[in-house]
């Protein structure tokens, strides 16, 4: 047996919670001694069909990778990967970083695009979202960390933007966009909000970008119930760009903010009803033109919203099924993301358990160690297509597993799970899940029709 995978092993087993953080350190110790173990080998565990980047840590400060966004540049003939990168998540040092690849499957070297050059104490530029318009011109929106700081640096700040017209090889700063506050904001109206994004926006039915964010409530205004992170009153809401395509630049942008009938999609916490855990929207644009979200909860399970008025207002948020009347899709505290595909159908990713994961659960009242790490795995894919008359637009077949670390721990977060804040393109011929393995590596899957023909959706 391979030394890290003994010693992940001996992590999960151990009984005693200042035994077991001192085994991680030793793993961790391990690992960093082992470079040609982690870039030759480990990678290979979820047996990815392309790299996109593979960490070296050291001087580079790059041993955190994740939320990774793929897309086809303006004429389509390359593929441009943007993602979030710093020492470890949470460390102050978050930057963006940019490859191509002009075949889909050989990646240049990272460039950063805005953030925190490594030793440096520039401010953090946080999940960002690149938005392609109809000319060509890449928008990239992002959380900016401004000072005075709140309560979580790399999810605090404004709403910042640069944007390129040649295909992200050079770029140009725009103003912030105006942000709106509201009543679960830090009441000194200096304090910057508390939000984030993630994945990929999109058009509604008149062609206007939709982008999804999750909003943090200060705990000036509603303490959380318990410490361990996921237990934060948060919610769901959007920004629609209302002239994105015709803008002349970020200073001519006009947004409006979503939903108008309330304050954002609440779904109550299962172990602290009183607060409301709602995050991270994905978001589909349906065949009728009408909006469906799936959002990640801590309930078991994700649930879902529809709008028929471009995003206005919301039905009030139900856990998503497999089809009307059937069991509820099992996912835990983890981006649960949802891509409509080139032929009109949907695939669903997720990971098929309900918090609880062999010894870890993220039900435990107290945490003595970060049980998502270990709950985000394996990864699954369900097939969905639209169903007009049903309850639930979107019906989805028996769920196919596609993913897995094993439960093995790398990278200096020291996590076991995968394919969390992937994204998905149809380029060429061929469909590909790019993802971040243990938010370290940087990988892709092709899923081919054969894969997907072999998951029937019911009627």
């Amino acid at each position: 047996m391979a030394l890290q995978d003994f010693l992940a092993r001996l992590v999960c087993c151990c009984p005693i919670p200042s035994a077991a953080a001192g085994v991680s350190l030793l793993l961790a110790t391990a690992l960093a001694s082992q470079p040609s173990r982690t870039a030759d080998e480990e990678w290979r565990r979820s047996k990815p069909d392309v790299v996109v980047y593979l960490p070296r840590d050291g001087e580079q400060h790059d041993g955190d990778n994740e939320m990774l966004i793929v897309f086809p540049a303006a004429q389509g003939d390359e593929l441009v990967g943007m993602w979030t990168q710093s020492s470890v998540e949470g460390r102050g040092d978050n930057r963006i970083m940019l490859a191509r690849s002009s075949d889909g499957v050989t990646w240049s070297e990272p460039v950063k695009v805005v953030g925190t050059s490594p030793g440096t104490n520039e401010p953090q530029a946080s999940w960002a979202v690149p938005v392609v318009v109809r000319s060509g011109r890449i928008y990239l929106f992002y959380i900016r960390e401004q000072k005075p700081q709140a309560e979580d640096r790399q999810v605090s700040g404004g709403l910042g933007v640069v944007y390129s017209d040649d295909t992200g090889h050079t770029w140009r700063p725009g103003p912030d966009l105006a942000v709106p506050r509201n009543r679960f904001d830090d009441p000194d109206p200096t304090v910057p909000k508390k939000f984030w994004f993630w994945t990929s926006a999109v058009r509604d039915r008149k062609g206007r970008w939709l982008l999804g964010y999750t909003q943090v409530t200060s705990t000036k205004v509603r303490p959380k119930p318990a410490k361990e992170w996921p237990h934060a009153d948060t919610r769901c809401a959007f920004i629609r760009f209302e002239n994105l395509d015709e803008a002349a630049g970020p200073g001519e942008i006009r947004a409006t903010w979503l939903p108008t009938d309330r304050e954002g999609l609440e779904v109550p916490n299962k172990l602290y009803p009183e607060i409301s855990t709602c995050q991270e929207p994905g978001t589909v644009l349906l065949p009728d033109g009408r909006l469906l979200v799936v959002m990640r909860t801590f309930t078991g399970h994700p649930y879902y919203s529809v709008s028929d008025d471009d995003g206005a207002a919301w039905r009030k948020p139900e856990p998503l099924c497999y089809r009307d009347g059937s069991e509820k899709v099992k996912h835990p505290i983890s981006p649960c993301p949802l891509f409509r595909l080139a032929d009109g159908r949907f695939l669903l990713v997720f990971h098929n358990n309900d918090g609880t994961l062999g010894s870890h659960s993220q039900w435990k009242k107290r945490w003595t160690t970060n049980e998502a790490n270990h709950i985000r795995r394996p990864t699954f894919i369900a097939l969905g297509e639209f169903r007009p008359e049903a309850h639930q637009p979107i019906w989805f077949s028996p769920p196919q597993e596609i993913l897995d670390t094993g439960g093995v721990i790398v990278g200096p977060k020291r996590t076991a799970e995968v394919g969390t804040y992937p994204s998905l393109t149809e380029w060429r011929g061929r469909r590909t899940l790019w993802y971040p393995d243990r938010k370290y590596y940087l990988l892709g899957k092709h899923l081919p029709d054969a894969l997907l023909s072999e998951m029937p959706v019911p009627r």
